[in-house]
């Protein structure tokens, strides 16, 4: 009986198995505000799912005026499901954060987190993605929302 074979192919499956398991998301800097000091400026509706976004005043009043995001923000989506709150996922700025990443990864000194509905870390979500994807906002202060704020006078925009 040949053992290379054996090995090779036992690695193999390694290997693909480790394929199958998700990405981890890892704990960061990000911490859960008091949702009752943001102001929730936009909701987002697909199907069953209703996103609520909000953040601090200072940030909506910053970004009115073209300014950047002051540092400790967060913005707080708050995603429902059939009206029931899944999880969070929360975006939070801070000095020099971005010097935490590889310059390929940043997204300016803004980290990202998920957070389950009784606001401990969800660690089953992969945050990496989530920086990839802000990193296309570049020009927005990595907000997909910018324009929503910029649109902002009080009332929630839909």
């Amino acid at each position: 009986m040949d053992i290379f074979p054996i090995a090779a192919r036992a690695g193999a499956v390694a290997a693909l198995a480790l394929l199958a398991v998700p990405a981890q998301a890892e704990a960061n800097r990000v911490t859960f505000p008091p949702l009752d000091k943001l102001v929730h400026y936009t909701t987002v509706k697909r199907g069953n799912v209703t996103e609520h976004i909000s953040t601090t005043q200072q940030a909506i009043e910053a970004i009115q005026k073209g300014l950047p995001v002051p540092d400790g923000t967060h913005f707080v989506l708050a995603d429902y499901r059939d009206e029931k709150i899944f999880r969070y996922f929360v975006m939070e700025k801070g000095p020099a954060w971005g010097a935490d990443f590889e310059p390929r990864q940043r997204t300016g000194d803004w980290q990202f987190q998920w957070f389950w509905p009784d606001r401990k870390i969800n660690l089953q979500e992969n945050t990496a993605r989530c920086m990839s994807c802000h990193s296309s906002q570049k020009g927005q202060n990595y907000l997909f929302t910018a324009r929503s704020l910029q649109r902002f006078r009080g009332q929630p925009i839909e």
